[in-house]
């Protein structure tokens, strides 16, 4: 009966070409690597559907939640627990994708769409995670310097 629904399913919707970023995978990777991952998935996710509007702002939020985090991290005391960044930007992602992606992956991967693997996520956050080392650490040369 579930397999005669499925094929019925399948003949009437369009079953999605692309791939997605899942929840979880976006969420683990953010707290790893970092608020830049958590925005390019997202953004690609809501390139995948169709939303080039929500990428763009997506991209703005990302940039504007990375600045402030990098401005903390110099006016913070050298004790203050770092745990609490990873924990907060993992909130922020988890708070943008179930408000606005959450049904939208549902009905990607109940309509037989695909997901991105756990290596390319991997690689992102490496990536994420030397850019945004790469701008603190390009950031506290600039301020010896001056």
């Amino acid at each position: 009966m579930i397999q005669e629904e499925n094929v019925e399913k399948s003949v009437f919707e369009e079953i999605p070409t692309e791939k997605i970023y899942s929840e979880k995978a976006i969420r683990i990777a953010t707290f790893f690597a970092g608020p830049l991952v958590a925005g390019y998935c997202i953004a690609e996710n809501f390139k995948v559907f169709n939303d080039k509007e929500k990428a763009q702002k997506t991209w703005i939020i990302t940039a504007i939640i990375s600045f402030f985090i990098v401005c903390l991290v110099f006016l913070l005391p050298e004790n203050f627990p770092s745990i609490i960044f990873p924990i907060i930007y993992s909130f922020i992602a988890s708070y943008f994708l179930k408000t606005y992606q959450e049904k939208n992956i549902q009905n990607h991967l109940t309509n037989g769409g695909e997901t991105y693997n756990g290596w390319r996520m991997t690689v992102i956050g490496l990536v994420s995670l030397l850019t945004f080392l790469a701008v603190i650490v390009g950031l506290l040369l600039v301020g010896d310097s001056l």
